[in-house]
């Protein structure tokens, strides 16, 4: 069986199962996810929670794009040293951009400080998109 790589080819670490992934956290981030993931779970309950390349991971969707195919995740969590990011799948998050002011976002992905920065309503939007692509095949590129 071949070793599963991270995001940017590193090999994952640390907890395989999503309820101990949670408890290795800080104290500070800890509750701040657990929260999340709740929300995850009430707003997309059919979507199946996993770890994967060490994100917190909700649903599943192929891909097909130019140059390569696979699969990924609707929905991931991540904490990072500086902020908690929140990964959607292949919606655009552009038309969210303006309801989030604290947050920044980058490709696919939406990070800020604390849960308390952006309005729950818009990210609950967000999981409902993302969550809508579980099962799916996309086309990107």
């Amino acid at each position: 069986m071949a070793t599963q790589k991270g995001m940017y080819g590193q090999s994952p670490t640390g907890p395989t199962e999503p309820d101990a992934w949670l408890a290795a956290l800080d104290d500070v981030r800890r509750p701040q996810l657990i929260e999340l993931d709740a929300r995850i779970q009430r707003v997309a309950p059919g979507l199946r929670r996993y770890v994967d390349r060490g994100f917190l991971s909700y649903g599943r969707y192929d891909y097909i794009g130019r140059s390569s195919a696979g699969d990924w995740m609707c929905i991931a969590l991540a904490s990072n040293k500086q902020y908690i990011s929140l990964y959607a799948g292949p919606i655009g998050l552009e038309p969210y951009a303006a309801r989030l002011p604290k947050a920044n976002f980058g490709r696919g992905c939406i990070r800020f400080k604390r849960v308390s920065d952006v309005d729950l309503d818009v990210i609950d939007e967000v999981i409902r998109a993302s969550a809508a692509t579980d099962g799916q095949t996309i086309k990107t590129g």
